[in-house]
């Protein structure tokens, strides 16, 4: 006897490669059942900056961490705070890959100096992963953190103040 079971199968979107996901959001994950995210009333689709957003402040939270990014990126980041109406971007060194139900993470961190590295990195990975987890449902596979320097108490202090001209 023939199966007679129909089934159903939404059009990818041009360029997406995920089923029915023409909504401009660029990468963006389209979430199935399983994970709270989808239902029988529809889907939630989180955007990979969102994703970003949430570990980039959920790592700068943990106590050690100095800064996130490299040099060239926390020099950008110091120039576009420094113009009026200009933000801090809170995703600066961090990139994600977000697929239907996990997140993979990568974060560039500059750590302040004393603080054991192990305990930082052991901090940052479990704060970043429950904090993600927690706002957006996606279970999160990896954590993959860079130490790309070390901030020395110094660095703050202006070595000579220049004299005033006038009084």
């Amino acid at each position: 006897m023939a199966d007679t079971t129909a089934t159903t199968t939404r059009p990818t979107a041009a360029g997406t490669g995920t089923p029915g996901l023409g909504n401009g959001l660029g990468n963006a994950s389209r979430t199935g059942t399983g994970n709270g995210l989808g239902s029988d009333h529809g889907s939630t689709t989180i955007a990979d900056t969102v994703v970003s957003k949430i570990a980039g402040i959920a790592a700068g939270d943990v106590s050690g961490v100095h800064a996130l990014g490299g040099g060239a990126a926390r020099a950008v980041g110091a120039l576009r705070e420094r113009i009026p109406g200009g933000r801090v971007n809170r995703a600066q060194g961090v990139s994600v890959e977000v697929g239907e139900r996990q997140a993979a993470i990568d974060i560039e961190l500059i750590a302040e100096y004393g603080v054991p590295i192990a305990d930082l990195t052991a901090a940052v990975r479990r704060n970043v992963i429950a904090s993600v987890e927690r706002m957006t449902g996606l279970e999160v596979t990896e954590v993959n953190l860079e130490v790309s320097d070390i901030h020395l108490p110094e660095d703050d202090e202006d070595t000579e103040k220049p004299t005033a001209r006038v009084q």
